[in-house]
C-alpha cells in the first residue's frame, strides 16, 4: 500500500500539460463497443479512459503503459485530478 505525501506537493505535477481529450468517451471501449461508468482525461496527452469502477479501467492501464501519472475527471461538475503513482489528489 502507498502512504500518500503528507506535503500536499506531488512530484509529478511537472507531467500535466494543456491538454484537452482526444474523444468523447473512453477511446478503448469505443473501439471496442463496451461501456464505461466514468471518463478520466491523462494530463500529458490528451486520452480519455475509463475509470477505476469501469469494467476495463482503461485510465489506469494507459498511465501505465505510457508512464504518464496524473488524470483528471472529465465528468461534469467534478475538477479534481489524481496521480496514480503516488495515489494521491494533486
Amino acid at each position: 500500500m502507498t502512504v500518500p505525501r503528507p506535503t500536499g506537493v506531488d512530484p509529478h505535477v511537472s507531467w500535466i500539460r494543456d491538454v484537452g481529450p482526444r474523444t468523447r468517451g473512453c477511446e478503448e471501449c469505443l473501439r471496442m463497443g463496451t461501456p464505461w461508468l466514468h471518463l478520466r482525461l491523462c494530463l500529458s496527452c490528451g486520452h480519455v479512459g475509463c475509470c477505476d469502477s469501469s469494467p476495463m479501467r482503461h485510465a489506469r492501464a494507459h498511465a501505465g503503459v505510457h508512464g504518464h501519472p496524473i488524470v483528471a475527471s472529465l465528468e461534469p461538475g467534478e475538477n479534481w485530478r489524481w496521480c496514480y503513482v503516488d495515489e494521491v489528489l494533486v
